[in-house]
């Protein structure tokens, strides 16, 4: 990625940790004001330390009407982001049942309305100034069928289909819309033991984040409106769709039972 130096803000969302917190590092690096929206006051705290002048929101991104929250908020800080980085997102490893209901409302609300809300909201300033970008987050596994995470892998589908089409929208008013599918990313959402973790490491089947965001940031500014970065997003969903479907539900049971 070219580091031109740029002078506008970010908007980050999930930003006090892990891919966020990366894409916070990166931006910064480039020249962009910061602004930081968690629901983890602690960490946003850390990070306002790590970025001096950045901004911080806590705020959980998961309940209704949490997008007009934020607006309200930015609107009332002056805040008009160039860039907006749907990153917030959750994540559980469980067949649905009426125990987890009101995780799985969680996730669709955090991953499905409040990212079509704020880029509707955000993306309306973008096209009065005619120019800006928007990058959500998906994930590879929008692409293949996932027992026990059907609630997540369901709204990364969304994320990828709504981006694309949110994207051909958007542009002719000189806004770039970017939606990133990524592959196993190093970070805390994965609950792996140490040691598998780190073989997984070694062998490229899980990446850094510092490697998925710098490729991310560059599709964003490239104009790219899709990206689904690694080999492993080649590999696996054509491995998956190899499979028989009575071993993919084996399968599953087998990890969850584990």
């Amino acid at each position: 990625m070219k580091r031109t130096q740029h002078h506008g803000t970010a908007l980050i969302t999930g930003g006090s940790s892990g891919i966020g917190l990366e894409y916070a590092r990166q931006l910064s690096a480039l020249g962009y004001s910061l602004v930081l929206v968690s629901n983890r006051a602690e960490e946003l705290a850390a990070a306002s330390e790590a970025f001096p002048g950045a901004q911080t929101l806590c705020l959980d991104l998961a309940e209704h009407g949490a997008a007009s929250k934020l607006m309200a908020w930015s609107d009332s800080k002056g805040i008009d982001p160039e860039v907006l980085v749907n990153n917030a997102g959750m994540f559980f490893m469980e067949y649905l049942s009426p125990e987890n209901l009101g995780k799985a409302q969680a996730m669709l609300a955090l991953h499905t309305e409040t990212v079509t809300e704020l880029c509707i909201l955000m993306g309306a300033r973008m096209k009065e100034r005619g120019r800006g970008y928007i990058l959500n987050m998906s994930s590879m596994t929008a692409r293949i069928p996932a027992p026990g995470i059907a609630i997540y892998s369901a709204t990364k589908a969304y994320l990828k289909s709504f981006g694309r089409s949110f994207s051909y929208e958007m542009r002719p008013f000189g806004v770039k819309v970017t939606t990133v599918c990524p592959s196993a990313i190093d970070t805390g959402l994965y609950p792996l033991p140490e040691k598998l973790r780190g073989f997984l490491k070694a062998i490229g089947i899980i990446r850094s984040p510092q490697w998925l965001v710098k490729r991310a940031l560059r599709a964003l500014f490239r104009g790219r409106r899709v990206i689904s970065p690694g080999l492993m997003n080649t590999v696996v969903p054509l491995l998956v769709a190899a499979l028989p479907s009575a071993l993919i539900d084996r399968l599953g049971m087998r990890w969850i039972n584990r």
